[in-house]
C-alpha cells in the first residue's frame, strides 16, 4: 500500500448514484490522505457571485472555486454515512479516510448542514444510507397494506 496516494493511479472517477463519483482503486486505510480540494483561491464575496456548485469555503473570507475537472476532489458526493472527512492545513482542503475504504468503493463526506439544506435536502438525498432508509420505509408501508387487505378478507 502506498503511504501517499497518486489521485491518478489510485483513484478513478466514474459513474454512482448520484452523478460522477470517485472511487478507490486500491485498499485506503482509516486516517489516510485521500485527495486535495483544489481550485482557484477567490474571496467569498466573489464566490457568492458564481454560479457553480463547486465552491468551497474556507472561512469567511476565502473560498476555493473547484469547478474545474482537474480538480478531482470535486467528484466526491456527499454521503450521510461517509468514509471520508474534510480538514484543512492553512488555506489548503485535503480529504482523509475515517474508515477503511476497499477497492471500489465510493469514497463520499458529508457536505455539512448548510449545504445540505440548500441543495440536498429538497430533492431528497442519494446517498447509500439514505436510499436504504427510503426502501425500507416503502417496504413498511407495503406490508402494512398487504396486513390491512388481508384482514378485510378474513
Amino acid at each position: 500500500m502506498p503511504a501517499r496516494l497518486s489521485p491518478s493511479r489510485h483513484l478513478q472517477i466514474r459513474r454512482s448514484k448520484a452523478g460522477l463519483g470517485l472511487f478507490a482503486r486500491v485498499p485506503i486505510k482509516k486516517g489516510q490522505f485521500i485527495v486535495r480540494y483544489s481550485g482557484r483561491k477567490i474571496t467569498t464575496e466573489v464566490a457568492d457571485q458564481l454560479d457553480t456548485r463547486y465552491l468551497f469555503e474556507v472561512n469567511s473570507r476565502w473560498t476555493i472555486d473547484g469547478s474545474s475537472r482537474r480538480n478531482r476532489g470535486r467528484y466526491i458526493n456527499h454521503s450521510c454515512r461517509p468514509n471520508a472527512e474534510v480538514y484543512f492545513v492553512k488555506h489548503v482542503i485535503k480529504i482523509r479516510a475515517i474508515k477503511n475504504i476497499k477497492p471500489g468503493d465510493e469514497i463520499t463526506y458529508h457536505y455539512g448542514r448548510d449545504y445540505f439544506d440548500s441543495f440536498i435536502k429538497e430533492v431528497g438525498c442519494k446517498c447509500r444510507a439514505c436510499r436504504k432508509k427510503r426502501a425500507e420505509k416503502r417496504a413498511e408501508m407495503r406490508l402494512r397494506r398487504l396486513r390491512r387487505k388481508a384482514r378485510r378478507h378474513r
